[in-house]
């Protein structure tokens, strides 16, 4: 076993496709694909689950993969402490419900890490694309909530990947409107309230099953309705249609100015945001400071 076939590993879970990773580390396919399955080989391990739509890592491999991480960190502190290497670049994902504290984290990491050199990804997206971006190791870190509508179905998804749910905080339901809709002045709102303003929400692509909503009391009916696909949108048409949506009440000035705030929401639903991650799969550097940095986001 090398560091050259630690780093091979790494790149095509990073890439998620051998040709994507040969090309990047400069080398043919076949000759990323044979060094491989000696590594394979020689620890009588399966690393990657190979199929005609690409490779996927296995179970052992999602546990090899977190300690070839820390191996490939230690090497690059040696070799910058002792032989002046350019370090190589960063890579770190992580998938999330559309919050503006996960993105505050996020630029707060890359102030602090970024190197020269990174390759990041921040991916607001789908509750069932989150699951999935992390159990395949896509992404390191996924973010989304749970509350007593959707937790049996959602632990049992993550149970089923392996995944485990870091708890961040615990929120009183908000609703989110234009600083000039009526309902703004006001200390608290009631769902009656809004029955007459155009209701916004994430759009959950095919899995648009109640338990992945992005937004509590998704069961409602509302006569009326849109659903959006990003966060700029659903602020514009928050303006533009004096809508609503619900969520945590955590926003950024920073990021989304004054134009948009929270009013609390009279029910007696909780949401319960955290992150998730492999159970076996230790975090890189980059991940376990991005934790840190969500912890810093929701305490500023």
């Amino acid at each position: 076993m090398t560091l050259q076939q630690l780093r091979y590993v790494i790149e095509v879970a990073n890439r998620g496709s051998m040709n994507e990773a040969a090309k990047h580390l400069f080398i043919s396919q076949p000759s990323l694909s044979n060094a491989i399955k000696d590594l394979e080989e020689e620890l009588q391990i399966t690393i990657f689950d190979r199929t005609n739509k690409g490779v996927t890592l296995s179970m052992e491999g999602a546990e090899f993969l977190g300690y070839a991480r820390q191996v490939i960190e230690q090497a690059e502190l040696l070799e910058g402490r002792y032989l002046d290497a350019k370090p190589s670049p960063q890579h770190f994902s992580v998938s999330t419900h559309h919050y503006a504290f996960a993105v505050n984290a996020f630029v707060n990491l890359v102030r602090e890490y970024g190197q020269d050199e990174y390759e990041l990804a921040l991916r607001e997206t789908k509750t069932h694309e989150i699951i999935e971006d992390v159990k395949s190791l896509r992404s390191e870190i996924g973010i989304l909530y749970l509350n007593e509508f959707n937790a049996k179905v959602i632990n049992r998804l993550l149970q089923a990947a392996n995944l485990r749910f870091n708890s961040l905080f615990t929120a009183e339901p908000h609703v989110f409107v234009s600083s000039k809709n009526p309902l703004a002045k006001q200390s608290v709102v009631t769902i009656e309230q809004l029955q007459h303003y155009p209701y916004l929400s994430f759009e959950q692509g095919e899995y648009n099953s109640f338990h992945f909503s992005e937004e509590i009391l998704s069961t409602l009916p509302r006569s009326k309705s849109i659903r959006v696909t990003d966060r700029a949108t659903l602020f514009n048409l928050l303006i533009g249609l004096n809508g609503y949506t619900i969520s945590t009440g955590v926003l950024s000035a920073d990021l989304n100015g004054n134009e948009i705030i929270p009013v609390p929401l009279d029910c007696e639903e909780t949401i319960n945001v955290g992150w998730i991650s492999h159970k076996n799969v230790a975090l890189s550097k980059l991940a376990s400071a991005y934790v840190e940095a969500l912890h810093q986001a929701i305490i500023e």
